[in-house]
Order: C-alpha cells, then sequence, then structure tokens
C-alpha cells in the first residue's frame, strides 16, 4: 500500500508538469485511510472510511478527520505529507484553519460582552470614530458578527488565484483594508440583509483591542487559547510559513510554462485575512474546542445563544433565509440542525460541526487543489455527509 501510495503521489507531481490530463489518470488509483475508532455506528464508520478513500486525487492531496460524541468516537488521515516524497500524511499536522478563526473571535467578543465591556447594540464607530466614518455610523458590534452590516468588501490586489499568488507575501495592514471598504457605498442599511464578508471579523479584531487595551491575539490566548490546553494553535502574524509539522497545501493553477497543474501554497501570508481567517491549528484543538464550546465553557450564560441564533433576515445575493449567526453557521444534515464553520485558505479548507446537544462533532482539514472553489470540495463534502447525513 505504501508503494502504491508513493506512485500515486509521483503521478500527481508529474501532474504538476505535465499539466492537467494527468490528474484525472492519478486520482483512479485507490489508497486506503488509516483510522482509528472507539464504539462506532458501522455504518458511520464505513462512510468515513469510503469518503477518505483514493487520496492523494484530483480534489485533495490529503485529508485529517476527527468524529467524536456520545454516538461514537472516529479518527482517520488519508494522502501525503507531500506530493514530492509521498510519505503519509501527519494526522496530528497543523493547517491553515481559514474562516473558522471567526469562531474564536465570536466567541471572545461574546466574552467581552457579558463582562460588560463591549455592547453588541452599540455602534462600531462609537468604538473606532477616528476609522469608521459617517456612512457607516449606524453598523453595530452584533452586525459586524452576524454579516448584517452591509460594509463591502475592501479591495485586495488581484483577480486570479495566479496573481494572487503573485501578492502572496505582501503584508496588508487592517486599517488600510478597513479604509478600503468603508470608502465605498453601503451594499444595504445595516441588519436588512447578510452577506458572509471577511471585513466585518477585522472590524471587529480591532473593536477587541480598543476595549481590551491589548492585542487581538494575546487576548484570543489568555481568554480561550490557555484556559482550553490548545497547545497547537496559534496566530501566524505576518509570518507566511506554518511552524511545526504540517502536510503541504497544493492549488491548482496555471503555472510558469502555461499549463495547468498543482504548485505547493503552504508558505502563503495571512495578513489579508487576520481575525477573520489566520489562525492555524490542528484537528485535536479543533475538536477540544468545539465540544468546550457547545458545552457552555467558553462563551457562559445566556449570551451562548447569539451563536445558534440566525437574523431573521435573507441573503444579498440568494434572497435564501439567513445561513450564518454570530461565529456559526447552520444546516439541516440528516435530518437534524448542524451548526459549524468551515473555512478556506489556499491548499487547505477547514470545518468545525456538531449537533447542538453535542452528541455528533467533526473537526476535519482537508489539503484540497482548490480550496476557495465555487462550490465545496468533493473530499470535505463527503465527510460532511459521512458524518451527519445528506441535506
Amino acid at each position: 500500500m505504501k508503494a502504491r501510495t508513493s506512485l500515486l503521489a509521483a503521478a500527481l507531481v508529474a501532474g504538476v508538469m505535465a499539466g492537467p490530463s494527468a490528474l484525472p489518470a492519478a486520482a483512479s488509483a485507490p489508497a486506503a485511510p488509516s483510522a482509528a475508532a472507539q464504539s462506532p455506528d458501522p455504518a458511520l464508520e464505513a462512510a468515513l472510511r469510503a469518503a477518505l478513500a483514493g487520496l492523494p486525487g484530483a480534489d485533495a492531496t490529503a485529508a485529517l478527520v476527527r468524529v467524536g460524541g456520545e454516538e461514537g468516537v472516529w479518527r482517520g488521515s488519508s494522502g501525503v505529507h507531500d506530493l514530492r516524497t509521498g510519505r503519509p500524511a501527519d494526522p496530528a499536522g497543523r493547517f491553515r484553519v481559514g474562516s473558522v478563526t471567526k469562531v474564536f473571535t465570536a466567541a471572545l467578543a461574546l466574552q467581552l460582552a457579558a463582562e460588560g465591556r463591549l455592547d453588541l447594540d452599540r455602534s462600531a464607530r462609537s468604538y473606532l470614530p477616528e476609522l469608521i466614518p459617517a456612512s457607516y455610523g449606524r453598523v453595530t458590534v452584533r452586525q459586524l458578527l452576524d454579516h448584517t452590516h452591509g460594509i463591502p468588501a475592501p479591495d485586495l490586489p488581484g483577480t486570479t488565484v495566479e496573481e494572487w499568488y503573485a501578492h502572496r507575501f505582501q503584508v496588508h495592514d487592517t486599517r488600510d483594508l478597513v479604509r478600503s471598504a468603508t470608502s465605498k457605498k453601503p451594499e444595504f442599511a445595516p441588519g436588512e440583509r447578510q452577506h458572509y464578508l471577511n471585513i466585518g471579523y477585522q472590524i471587529a479584531g480591532l473593536v477587541i483591542e480598543r476595549v481590551t487595551g491589548d492585542a487581538y491575539e494575546r487576548q484570543v490566548a489568555r481568554r480561550v487559547l490557555k484556559p482550553l490546553g490548545l497547545r497547537d494553535t496559534y496566530f501566524p502574524g505576518a509570518n507566511p510559513r506554518i511552524v511545526g509539522p504540517h502536510n503541504h497545501g497544493y492549488q491548482r493553477m496555471r503555472l510558469d510554462d502555461g499549463t495547468l497543474g498543482l504548485r505547493d501554497v503552504s508558505v502563503w501570508g495571512a495578513t489579508d485575512a487576520w481575525a477573520a481567517g489566520d489562525l492555524i491549528s490542528t484537528t485535536a484543538d479543533l475538536e477540544r474546542f468545539t465540544r468546550a464550546l457547545f458545552q457552555g465553557r467558553v462563551v457562559r450564560g445566556p449570551l451562548l445563544e447569539e451563536m445558534f441564533t440566525l437574523p431573521k433576515v435573507t441573503d444579498l445575493h440568494s434572497g435564501e433565509p439567513a445561513a450564518y449567526s454570530v461565529g456559526l453557521s447552520m444546516k439541516e444534515l440528516g435530518g437534524r440542525e448542524v451548526w459549524g464553520k468551515t473555512g478556506g485558505r489556499w491548499g487547505y479548507n477547514t470545518a468545525v460541526a456538531a449537533t447542538r446537544d453535542g452528541s455528533r462533532t467533526l473537526v476535519y482539514s482537508v489539503n484540497s487543489t482548490d480550496a476557495k472553489g465555487r462550490d465545496m470540495n468533493q473530499v470535505a463534502e463527503n465527510i460532511m455527509v459521512a458524518a451527519f447525513g445528506r441535506p
């Protein structure tokens, strides 16, 4: 099996040089995932093994999964650490969690609200009068956190993955991004629609710094990471590298010779996201955080319900009912509500999810070859459906 996996990894590396025609062929040879279980549902175990089979493939090069809760425990990994060596994926590897960072930011804001240091119904401008213009004076902190603020996205360099890759080491100043966003006209009046964007959480991070007089990163570490013992979770700052053991991320893009293939994107700065998406973690740490959050040990008291309450508005583009609360999102899977958050940075897709009562939890990291694609990564979708059922 190890030899077969190495051959498959070599084929995918060849695909980087040969172009897209090599990718589907490489994906056809399956590799068996490694797994450990404690009294799982046999059907669940079979579905999860099937979801992880065949990696590396066209959609992903590796995947790490942890399912927990009262209904059984299952842990599995599949794919390779990197395409050059073909070594098995490290199940304890660190990865970029992307927008799962928002759950940590929201939890911190709710902690401060519980202490009376932050008012969710107070305007963001009242906390940051020198930064937020009067045209956005009605936007509240709660609206920043549930994406009903109406502030558009800032301008960032590039419109294609190739252009973004060329700017991967650029360091972005959050205040400059806020100025860029708020210099534009509102997308809608505050509280009337929902549009999922990073900018609300970037402003929320600045509000947290203003009310605490401390760096956002230190506040998350002091209030969440250290109390829960999340030793492999950290903020990278301006460092574009993932510190410590990690599985490499790859992105399908146009290469220097004009062909389409996979490029190693493990080294990529995340200062464009900051409090909205720059955290680095492991599946074990995220599982511990998810359990603690749903058990009320991170956000205590009635303010936790903010995370499980959807605003009564519709999405700006789809017209569907709002799907995002303060920090989380909700989807009906397998006939029950599943709450959680997904995230994507180039080369990495992540999710934390659980039933409201915590009877089943899921954390995954998928080394997606198109982590910011329009549609959900197929491997990630298969894992989610295996864990909870179909929509």
